[in-house]
């Protein structure tokens, strides 16, 4: 229709990834049979790898995501087999171009049915044979971590070791023939003598304003106090001369 092939019924393509080795593998399924197992299973779930072949045998791949024949991606939590109409105020399937921005947008439910056109797997268990192109290669990490206890984490560091000496770097070629530089990320939440140095000024701050305020509130309140102990002494001798003024006037009358 208008120039389009049209997928055949029963028919599912498997993108499986393996982050052992960082690489990913399309397969096309075209039996129905060997489908059946993964219909009414959601997403996040285990699915055993022997129904779908032999080569898969001992494998096991957990369910990430997928789309429709239409294009419309699989969200978890909806739990449904079809294609449902949701006001969506952000999260997967929808990216909101403003603060409090919501949008009605067709999202497919997370139970996988006939209608998936691709489903993502995700490799758990490694069976007994190798998959070529999926296990028996490796993919090396164009990126490395940024933050310091990830780079620690990464390459098994305790923390006296110099993080800095273990950054992944990248080349970068130049514009000049044989000539390539190297670039590295910078290391986030790095514990530095500088930091150190800083987060002790800043807490010397911190406590010299905790003090400054804390004598400002004793001041305060011993001046309170002097006005409160001026106006008890204003209060007696208005008092004092009300009573004399009257004991004369008592006085002169008789």
């Amino acid at each position: 229709v208008c120039g389009r092939t049209r997928r055949r019924e029963g028919t599912m393509k498997l993108n499986i990834a393996y982050p052992v080795t960082g690489l990913q593998k399309m397969v096309e399924i075209e039996d129905e049979k060997k489908l059946t197992q993964l219909y009414d299973k959601r997403i996040s779930q285990e699915v055993d790898g022997e129904g779908l072949g032999d080569e898969f045998k001992g494998y096991v791949f957990r369910i990430t995501g997928g789309y429709d024949k239409q294009g419309f991606t699989m969200k978890q939590g909806v739990l449904a087999d079809h294609r449902v109409r949701l006001l969506l105020k952000g999260g997967t399937c929808y990216r909101p171009r403003r603060t409090g921005e919501r949008k009605r947008k067709s999202v497919r439910g997370c139970i996988v049915s006939h209608d998936i056109s691709a489903l993502s797997l995700v490799v758990v268990k490694k069976g007994e044979g190798e998959l070529p192109g999926l296990t028996d290669g490796n993919k090396p990490r164009r990126l490395g971590p940024k933050r310091a206890n990830r780079i620690r984490k990464l390459f098994a560091l305790s923390k006296k070791d110099d993080v800095r000496k273990f950054v992944i770097r990248r080349e970068v070629k130049t514009k000049k023939e044989g000539v390539t530089k190297t670039k590295a990320p910078k290391i986030q939440r790095l514990i530095t003598p500088v930091r150190l140095q800083r987060k002790r000024h800043m807490n010397s701050l911190k406590k010299r304003r905790f003090e400054k305020s804390k004598e400002e509130a004793a001041a305060y309140a011993k001046l309170i106090a002097a006005r409160k102990e001026e106006a008890k002494s204003k209060s007696r001798t208005s008092k004092l001369h009300s009573r004399v003024s009257r004991a004369s006037k008592t006085s002169a009358g008789k």
